[in-house]
């Protein structure tokens, strides 16, 4: 009682002095204007909190006013002139002093989530950063002086460093064993999929769009019998994958759920069927701080974002802070989290998430002034993120928990959306023995081959050979037999490739990857490994393979193909080309509408010594690489598939020179595989 007491006090001095800022001005402009919007925003903050405060549920007409209020400077229509552009800011506070202040004020713009989550702590401490920064200007005027960009960025830091603690700590244990939140967003599942009102949709704090409210009408309106059976599957490939796995579940108490907005009926039906199993369900927000956050990525409870450019902008916010001691500091806190929770993290299950896709696809434009990390930050980054999985890996065995993934359309897709999203469910039901049996079929013709060449047809310039290792192939397998259980829906063989001679051109004409468009990707291997690359989004060629470097390699210098695998599901090609939404695919589908490589890990880093058979009873033994067998790990891994119309051939290659085509002009050829080309027949 006495720190909430403590705590109250200080949010209350501080929102006092936020308020006197709307009469004060500093001699500069542009920082009044800037340090005015801030101010304008925290009274906005202040009145939603004091609201949600007092536990009245207020009439949708007030949550629509607050969401639009406290986003919509920074929507499209507004972003040219909000401080949360990096361009305009330095337009209106210089080059230097603006990216700083544009971040910063994306970073207390966490503050709205705190305020429905009745977040005191962090909107005590967001609200003295605030005025901390404020003091700098005041005081620099005051004396005559000019306030330098390093000293806002050292208050900054100050305030990630001395926080530390309680933001990752208690991040930690939102995604792992459920946080002060946790029951808070299961009572919005309860309440939202109960009563069908969108007024609950609101209470997470996010920006709502028609996708939101769209979906959780359409699914109000489902029949019960086909929410069970979307709940089922779900929870089904979760069980499942332990059952692949040969993991024992019943130790297990966690298990976290990522979902979209708007799914509440069919999340409140899986937390059911969860339960049935012993696990309770973790439920958060992705993290709205950059100390918490890596690139655009959103894990967690998300809805569509208000503005794909703005957090495209802020993706490397983190560079005004970011040094050893921070680095350093993530390590201990991590550290000190898992030695103090360890049984608690131990009976973590995994997340079992439920994507979405359909948005328009998202070509980010260049500002030339956003914020991006130097070499030295990232190989410093690089460096925590690795130690940081080895950690996690340490307290949560990789081999010792497992994950389930599906995906549904959202109304962006189009006016052809209720159609689209039953095929999706039919997409996602397909009958795993057909198919298992089926890609029986391509492994026994893949293990008897030294490697695969996969070339592209027309303007596809995909021509790259992929090694394979060498098995005893009475009782050893090469490929995984991939059908419906962590990965939903059915339909792939995957491997891990020999590095050593595997080499040649990846190319995809469009390709959409982690939330951004590839337009024209290129890729050259060299021993397994990213040589070169290239891609058509900007006019400078240097701005595509920067493009590439930050969000496909990551940073990395190189990236190995931790993956080959051939997709077979054809019905899913088929819905995409019906509909036209094949770019819009998500990876989890995508990546079983063609042969895909992924760049990165294996799928089976961390935990390569488990034991894993094919259900003809062979062991699957090609699971590491050369990087994996010395423990070196990139904590990364995208897919890139090549559609069925860009194919040319997929062609096994036996030590004595035979060939046999698995796949040719599209087609399967390879016999058992026949029944696959049924769905393209009339493409």
């Amino acid at each position: 009682m006495e720190l909430t007491n403590e705590l109250e006090e200080r949010y209350e001095l501080a929102t006092c002095r936020i308020h006197e800022i709307h009469g004060e001005s500093l001699s500069d402009a542009g920082l009044t204007s800037y340090f005015h919007m801030l101010a304008d925003l925290y009274e906005k903050i202040r009145e939603v909190y004091a609201t949600v405060k007092e536990g009245e549920l207020p009439s949708l007409a007030v949550f629509t006013e607050w969401n639009e209020t406290l986003y919509g400077d920074i929507l499209p229509a507004h972003y040219a002139e909000s401080f949360g552009n990096p361009d305009y800011a330095s337009e209106k506070l210089g080059d230097e002093m603006g990216p700083a202040l544009s971040m910063l004020y994306a970073e207390l713009r966490g503050a709205i989530r705190a305020a429905y989550e009745e977040d005191l702590f962090a909107l005590t401490v967001l609200s003295e950063l605030f005025l901390s920064v404020y003091g700098l200007f005041t005081a620099a005027e005051a004396d005559g002086e000019i306030v330098k960009t390093e000293a806002v960025a050292e208050a900054i830091r100050s305030h990630m460093f001395d926080y530390m603690e309680e933001f990752l700590a208690g991040r930690t244990a939102d995604t792992l064993i459920g946080g002060r939140n946790n029951d808070r967003y299961i009572g919005i599942i309860r309440d939202a999929a109960a009563s069908g009102d969108p007024v609950h949709l609101y209470r997470y704090g996010e920006y709502l769009t028609a996708n939101e409210r769209s979906v959780a009408e359409y699914l109000g309106n489902l029949p019960a019998e086909k929410i069970e059976c979307m709940a089922e599957t779900f929870v089904n490939g979760f069980v499942e994958g332990y059952r692949t796995m040969r993991i024992d579940l019943s130790p297990k108490k966690y298990v976290a759920i990522r979902y979209a907005i708007g799914f509440e009926r069919v999340i409140a039906a899986s937390i059911e069927k969860f339960k049935s199993h012993g696990l309770s369900p973790v439920i958060y927000g992705y993290p709205v701080s950059r100390l918490l956050r890596r690139l655009t990525n959103r894990v967690g409870f998300t809805a569509t974002p208000a503005n794909k450019q703005y957090e495209y902008d802020h993706r490397m916010d983190e560079a005004v802070f970011m040094d050893k001691s921070i680095c350093n500091r993530k390590l201990e806190v991590l550290s000190a989290f898992y030695e103090a929770h360890a049984e608690e993290v131990a009976a973590f299950a995994g997340p079992a998430v439920m994507e979405t896709f359909g948005e328009d696809t998202f070509a980010p434009q260049k500002s030339a002034h956003a914020i991006s990390l130097s070499e030295e930050q990232n190989k410093m980054i690089l460096a925590q993120v690795g130690e940081s999985a080895e950690l996690s890996n340490r307290y949560m065995p990789r081999d010792k928990y497992s994950f389930t993934i599906i995906a549904f359309p959202i109304p962006e897709i189009g006016p052809e959306f209720s159609e689209i999203f039953d095929e999706v469910i039919r997409v996602n039901t397909l009958d795993n023995a057909t198919y298992r049996r089926i890609q029986q079929s391509i492994i026994d013709c893949l293990d008897r081959a030294t490697h695969v060449e996969v070339r592209g047809c027309g303007n596809n310039r995909t021509d790259i050979r992929v090694m394979l290792r060498k098995i005893d192939r009475e009782k050893e397998t090469n490929f995984e037999n991939c059908v419906a259980d962590v990965n939903i829906p059915v339909g792939e063989v995957f491997t891990s490739p020999e590095l050593s001679g595997t080499e040649g051109t990846l190319y995809v004409s469009s390709v959409y990857l982690n939330e951004l468009r590839y337009d024209d990707l290129l890729l050259t291997f060299v021993d397994g490994c990213v040589k070169d690359y290239a891609c058509a989004n900007f006019e400078d060629p240097a701005e595509g393979r920067k493009f590439i470097e930050e969000n496909l390699l990551f940073g990395h210098p190189t990236l190995p193909i931790g993956e080959f695998a051939i997709g077979t599901n054809t019905t899913a090609y088929r819905m995409a080309r019906r509909f036209d939404i094949l770019a819009k695919l998500p990876i989890l589908i995508g990546e079983k509408t063609g042969p895909h490589f992924a760049l990165g890990d294996t799928c089976y880093s961390y935990s390569e010594e488990a034991r894993l058979f094919n259900p003809d009873g062979k062991e699957i033994v090609a699971k590491d690489n050369a990087f994996a067998r010395e423990k070196k790990y990139f904590n990364c891994h995208t897919d890139i598939t090549i559609p069925y119309d860009e194919l040319g051939s997929i062609v096994a290659v036996c030590e004595d020179g035979t060939r046999t085509d698995i796949i040719r002009d599209g087609r399967f050829v390879l016999p058992g595989t026949e029944s696959l080309n049924e769905p393209l027949t009339d493409l």
